[in-house]
C-alpha cells in the first residue's frame, strides 16, 4: 500500500516538472514571437509556426492541469 502512494507522488512530481518545463518553453516561444513581430519585415510563416507551437503547449498544460 505504501508503494502505491510513493508511485503516485512520483507521478505528481513528474507531471509538475513537465508543466513547469512547458511553461518555460511557452515563455521562450513568446519571446521569439515578439522578436519576430518587431522586425521590419516579419516572416508570416515563422509567426504562424510559433503561434501554433504556443497553442500546442498551452493545450498540453491545460490537459495536464485538468487531469
Amino acid at each position: 500500500m505504501e508503494q502505491m502512494s510513493v508511485i503516485g507522488e512520483d507521478s505528481v512530481s513528474s507531471m509538475h516538472d513537465r508543466v513547469q518545463s512547458l511553461k518555460e518553453q511557452h515563455i521562450q516561444i513568446d519571446a521569439k514571437l515578439r522578436q519576430e513581430e518587431a522586425r521590419p519585415l516579419p516572416d508570416s510563416l515563422t509567426i504562424a509556426t510559433l503561434k501554433r507551437q504556443k497553442l500546442a503547449i498551452k493545450d498540453e498544460i491545460a490537459q495536464l492541469s485538468d487531469g
